[in-house]
């Protein structure tokens, strides 16, 4: 079979609470990258709808989605895993489209996390854990990426003021980044001041800056196949590498606490598939949940040596202008994490920077991009990487 093409993508602008339904919600991402490829329903062959389950009462949301957006009697698929879900129905859809059962797929991510408290997100966050072992005892998110800040600072001498510095650069694009909930600046001094938001603490040594935001949002993606794709587009972005990985739940089966050995082993598939080595991504989105989590991918990804992470952003290789962009649409910690919707929009943000469309944005001729998105705590890896 041929390449496997993107021909279109869309998201919705991410908010602390969305006022519509989910169905209205994914809509939103799903018009986009429609008008975007500028095809209709009857183009579509399937759809693939990813989430995180058990933040809305609606059971089985693809049959849903298929039925609102036009898209019966075409089949549809539900994936979930976790974070990194929409990246995963990226890989789905890949196959569908790889295998010739299908030539044009969407991939719909959504996450209205509105719906329920703070209290209770927190909660359903942390069943992403063993619910034995694990969540029971109260550990959360900012929790599990607290032990590994602590085990990256005792091994390399990484300091809370590297990862303040990785927040500053986030808040730099975040402020240009129209879709995203946070566009305020953020500077070094709000985390030297006791007073300050930023400061506060939230899981020792992580603080209130360190930590991305629940969000409501949606995004869709337009994989086809590559006759489709040189028919229906002039600027299709083509799927050339696609790495996954999984490990032990249990952060008492894991033997790295300096990084994540899904990303790793998600980077080694997909710069195998795409016969491509780190040196060569001009442009990067990774899952910066954490600002902990953006440090470790510099270095998991293979941008930098174990240890040497903090130095890319020290030195700021990782913005616009340096050795290797790294989230320069605000990231996760700027645009907020609505966790089906999350990949989709990294996604979305590299094929725009490889198109040449990415505004104030947007890195000087970029050829190769790379995304990075984990699910839970490094349970699930995910790396695509792009070309155009």
């Amino acid at each position: 079979m041929g390449k496997v093409g993107i021909i279109g993508v869309g998201q919705s602008a991410f908010v602390r609470q969305y006022p519509g339904s989910i169905r209205e919600l994914a809509f939103e991402g799903f018009k986009n990258a429609m008008k975007d490829a500028q095809i209709t329903v009857k183009d579509v062959d399937a759809s693939v709808v990813c989430s995180a389950p058990e933040y809305d009462k609606q059971r089985s949301p693809a049959g849903v989605f298929a039925e609102y957006l036009g898209l019966n009697p075409q089949p549809t698929f539900y994936v979930e895993s976790l974070c990194s879900s929409s990246s995963m129905g990226l890989r789905l859809a890949y196959s569908l489209v790889k295998s010739g059962l299908h030539d044009v797929v969407a991939v719909i991510g959504f996450q209205k996390m509105s719906e329920i408290s703070s209290s209770e997100s927190q909660e359903r966050m942390g069943r992403g854990a063993d619910i034995q072992w694990e969540s029971p005892f109260g550990t959360m998110m900012p929790a599990y990426y607290a032990m590994y800040a602590r085990a990256h600072m005792a091994a390399y001498g990484t300091t809370p003021e590297d990862l303040a510095r990785i927040r500053v650069k986030s808040a730099t694009y975040g402020q240009l980044n129209e879709l995203a909930v946070y566009r305020k600046p953020v500077t070094f001094e709000m985390f030297a001041d006791p007073n300050d938001r930023m400061a506060g603490p939230v899981a020792s040594p992580l603080r209130v800056g360190d930590c991305c935001a629940n969000a409501d949002g949606s995004s869709c993606i337009i994989v086809a196949s590559e006759e489709k794709a040189r028919a229906l587009s002039q600027k299709p972005v083509w799927i050339l590498g696609l790495g996954a990985a999984s490990t032990s739940v249990n952060l008492a089966g894991r033997n790295l606490f300096t990084g994540l050995t899904v990303a790793q082993e998600a980077a080694k598939q997909a710069y195998a598939m795409a016969g491509i080595e780190p040196k060569d991504i001009d442009v990067a989105e990774v899952h910066d949940c954490f600002t902990i989590a953006e440090l470790m991918a510099y270095e998991n990804l293979g941008f930098a040596a174990p240890g040497e992470g903090k130095d890319l952003i020290r030195s700021k290789e990782t913005y616009k202008e340096g050795r290797i962009p790294v989230n320069v649409d605000g990231g996760l910690l700027s645009k907020g994490h609505p966790i089906g919707a999350t990949g989709g929009s990294q996604i979305r943000t590299i094929v725009l920077q490889l198109r040449g469309e990415a505004g104030a944005i947007q890195v000087k001729d970029p050829e190769i991009g790379l995304v990075h998105n984990i699910g839970g705590v490094g349970l699930y890896g995910n790396v695509t990487i792009l070309g155009r």
